[in-house]
């Protein structure tokens, strides 16, 4: 088989699998609705906790953001193969003669799709309740690479905790501190875009290169979690 045939066969397979989580989550709405109010519970408990005056607004804003989405990243994450493996529909797609790496991918650009939806919505009412200016155009490539970075571990992690009965306090265990650097980066570069500092270090670059390698090895190691 040619490589654009063998190109082309993975690609048919990653859309296919995305298409059938697209069509389950919508008919659920258990996952995204969720994170949803979650992510708008953290915004309004921060900006009633916190005197957010000018001069702090920027020290609070950054973190209230990136705490309301990996948090509710994780709700979704959690749930997603999760839901597969007690319905049983992640063995008979295991029995397919599927690239695993479809697989993750598929699982990867579904989690995207629902967290940037959640992302969306949230923005706006961030922007309303921080007095932040919204359409800055640094900030949609901060929010998808940082999106991205904490999806790639979460998507991976959630398939090797998904058979576990500890699943819900395993996930966080195992995720959290392997995103730091990808959280560290995110708020730092949010925070940067209110208040301009000298020799701040290139963050988006950094979030950029935290991706790359996440990625790499997810994709090398998520046939060998996914079978256990």
């Amino acid at each position: 088989m040619s490589t654009l045939s063998t190109l082309r066969l993975f690609c048919s397979q990653v859309l296919a699998i995305l298409g059938k989580d697209i069509r389950y989550e919508l008919r659920s709405k258990q996952t995204w609705l969720g994170m949803g109010l979650f992510a708008l519970l953290v915004f309004v408990i921060f900006n009633f906790a916190f005197d957010l005056r000018v001069e702090n607004r920027a020290a609070v804003a950054p973190g209230a953001l990136w705490v309301a989405f990996v948090f509710a990243s994780l709700l979704g994450l959690g749930r997603t193969i999760a839901a597969e493996r007690e319905g049983g529909s992640l063995d008979r797609l295991l029995l397919c003669p599927v690239d695993r790496r479809a697989i993750y991918l598929a699982k990867l650009l579904g989690n995207l799709l629902f967290i940037g939806i959640v992302e969306l919505v949230a923005l706006p009412i961030f922007a309303a309740l921080f007095s932040v200016p919204l359409f800055s155009g640094e900030l949609f490539p901060i929010v998808l690479l940082g999106t991205l970075g904490v999806a790639i571990i979460g998507t991976l992690f959630s398939a090797m905790t998904a058979a576990t009965r500890a699943r819900e306090l395993l996930l966080p265990l195992l995720v959290f501190p392997l995103i730091v650097p990808v959280v560290i980066a995110a708020v730092r570069a949010t925070g940067a875009l209110m208040i301009t500092a000298p020799d701040e270090p290139p963050w988006l670059g950094l979030l950029a290169a935290f991706d790359v390698i996440f990625l790499s090895l997810a994709l090398l190691t998520f046939s060998y979690v996914i079978e256990e």
